[in-house]
């Protein structure tokens, strides 16, 4: 029989395997959905006008060795620690306790609003692919959303284990059956394969255009760490968390490698081919039409492993942002309401409720105000998960800028020196490169949200410096379970 959690704030210990952990990260990334929509940043068609054309598989690899180097220091953080907080713990031991809090209130807020950007897509996408392919309308588009809502606050309401188990099940699907079509068109191809797409002599803008897609390469990765949110429920934390952690973006690598270069070559290497087919290249692909190597059936094979991969990241975003909110506020910097967890089930409680509320006003804003956020031709779902995801993304990527920042602090006798500035060096600058580009040129109302990301960090910075002065005037510095790694700069 399962033993009650430890107290009314802890999760239940499940002992969660090496797999469950690993379908966490798998399923927060979610590698169909970033192949599917990132194709068109890779090679150019993006606000910047930017990118590396026919050459993007090579700014993939080169993305990889930027994210293997953040995915070490995570690894080497894990080791250390086994608490539910993920970033927020490690930049607070790299950077101190108040700039953590503030680093794991904008990387919670981001986590929080990039599951709620997911909502009014994914119920946006079924509605409107069954009305296309179907012609049937069961439910207007509110409310695909508001049911697939209901769902995902039941499974993680549930339990971990089913929420990571889910993940996984949809993500081997969708990430079977896209490789067995991938490698489908590589073979059809034939002689016309190439090597073209790893040499930078064929990048429309040169090694200027390769680099500037590298940054939009993170953007496949971003989710990688989700693994260390499962640290107090994993059953061998220290073993199993930097195995997932490298695990989940090695395997990542390989998918996004092979469906890149699959969707290039099976354009024929022509990057004005790729452009017009901008909108759903792989749909394009996938289809039965002149540029198509599959048929109807497959084409609509293909939506429906897109809609399972963006289910499975619905739920390994949402689980993440019950555990961060959970241990922010267990630690003092978020009302304690928000670090109840269920007695029957111990799974977090009152942060699955603020997903819940949260992710309803999304809903509400995408389907009363359509014209807040609009986009020039979008429908008004796909337009609030543009401003939102930019949000969440923008939020992400600062926080993995202050993890490697911290880390020859945090990581202090622990590992190599070497090592640790090598990666610290290229995880910053691929980061900072990365906050970059998500802000460059991007038209508004989207760069908006990059703006209201600032806003929320110098408000962060404000809480954390408030809440910390009066934490340390009761004796509370909410850093007790970091006590047994060291200690924890103020």
């Amino acid at each position: 029989m399962s033993q009650p959690p430890a107290s009314s704030s802890e999760p239940r210990r499940h002992g969660l395997s090496l797999i469950d952990v690993v379908a966490q990260s798998v399923g927060f990334m979610g590698p169909v959905f970033s192949v599917s929509i990132l194709l068109p940043l890779l090679i150019g068609v993006n606000a910047a006008g930017r990118g590396a054309g026919v050459a993007a598989p090579l700014a993939v690899l080169l993305a990889t060795v930027g994210m293997l180097a953040l995915g070490w220091i995570v690894s080497a953080y894990a080791r250390r620690v086994k608490v539910a907080g993920s970033l927020y713990n490690y930049v607070t031991l790299g950077l101190g306790r108040r700039a953590g809090a503030a680093a794991g209130l904008m990387y919670y807020a981001g986590v929080l609003l990039l599951g709620a950007a997911i909502g009014p897509l994914v119920g946006g996408y079924l509605h409107d692919n069954l009305l296309a392919e179907f012609h049937i309308e069961p439910l207007p588009v509110w409310g695909w959303q508001l049911l697939l809502l209901a769902g995902l606050v039941a499974v993680v309401h549930v339990g971990v284990e089913f929420s990571v188990r889910t993940q996984l099940v949809l993500s081997l699907i969708s990430v079977g059956v896209l490789l067995v079509f991938f490698i489908y068109v590589i073979v059809a191809v034939g002689h016309d394969n190439s090597a073209k797409a790893f040499n930078p002599g064929t990048a429309h803008d040169g090694w200027s255009g390769i680099l500037f897609a590298v940054l939009y390469g993170v953007l496949l990765f971003t989710g990688f760490e989700a693994a260390a949110n499962l640290a107090e429920e994993a059953k061998d934390p220290h073993r199993h968390i930097p195995k997932a952690v490298f695990f989940s973006v090695l395997a990542a690598a390989v998918f996004f490698l092979i469906g890149t270069y699959a969707q290039v070559a099976g354009f024929h290497f022509d990057l004005s081919a790729m452009t017009q087919a901008a909108g759903a290249p792989l749909n394009r692909l996938a289809g039965g039409g002149t540029d198509g190597y599959g048929s109807t059936t497959w084409g609509r094979l293909v939506e429906l492993v897109i809609f399972l991969d963006m289910v499975a990241v619905y739920i390994g975003v949402a689980v993440s942002a019950t555990r961060g909110v959970l241990t922010m506020a267990r630690d003092g910097w978020l009302p304690r309401p928000l670090a109840s967890v269920s007695a029957r089930q111990g799974t977090p409680a009152g942060s699955t409720v603020l997903i819940g509320v949260v992710y309803v006003a999304v809903i509400a804003m995408s389907g009363f105000f359509p014209k807040l956020l609009a986009l020039p031709g979008a429908p008004a779902y796909l337009a609030v998960y543009s401003w939102f995801s930019t949000f969440g993304i923008f939020c992400l990527a600062a926080i993995y800028l202050m993890m490697a920042v911290g880390a020859p602090r945090g990581l202090r006798g622990q590992v190599s020196r070497p090592l640790v500035w090598l990666c610290c060096t290229v995880g910053a600058l691929l980061t900072a490169g990365a906050l970059f580009d998500s802000v460059y040129r991007l038209p508004a109302p989207t760069l908006y949200a990059a703006y209201a990301a600032l806003s929320w960090f110098a408000a962060a910075v404000v809480i954390a410096l408030v809440v910390g002065r009066r934490q340390a005037r009761i004796g509370d510095d909410g850093t007790s379970r970091l006590a047994d790694v060291g200690g924890i700069p103020s």
